[in-house]
């Protein structure tokens, strides 16, 4: 199970998960913020550390690659969003994100497909 990562560390992983492996500056000139080298170099350990990146040698730089997926940060994002902000109900961090999101008919749709399979599932047990 990976740790929390952190949102400026969520835009980092957002830029390898986009390029698949990048160096220091390529991450960098990425994100919106203007961060420093050394800083950047600092957060890409941290990830490294909490087994989310990983890196090879290349010459005298370092490419850094993404060791989980998007999916698997998001079940961490959002199981900590809904613990900590939602007090730990699945139910109110849905609610939420049906009356605050912009959803189309056709998004409406499928998610209400989404969650007749999931009663129906549940009715079977």
């Amino acid at each position: 199970m990976i740790r929390t990562p952190t949102a400026r560390e969520m835009d980092i992983m957002s830029v390898l998960w986009d390029l698949e492996a990048a160096t220091v500056p390529e991450v960098r000139e990425r994100l919106a913020d203007d961060l420093a080298y050394n800083t950047v170099l600092s957060m890409l350990r941290v990830l490294e550390a909490k087994g989310m990146v990983g890196h090879r040698k290349e010459g005298r730089a370092h490419r850094y690659h993404p060791l989980v997926d998007r999916e698997e940060a998001g079940r961490v994002v959002l199981g900590r969003l809904r613990d900590k902000i939602f007090k730990g109900s699945g139910e109110l961090l849905m609610t939420h994100l049906v009356a605050e999101e912009t959803l189309s008919p056709g998004a409406v749709r499928r998610l209400r497909q989404q969650l007749d399979e999931r009663l129906k599932k549940e009715e079977e047990r």
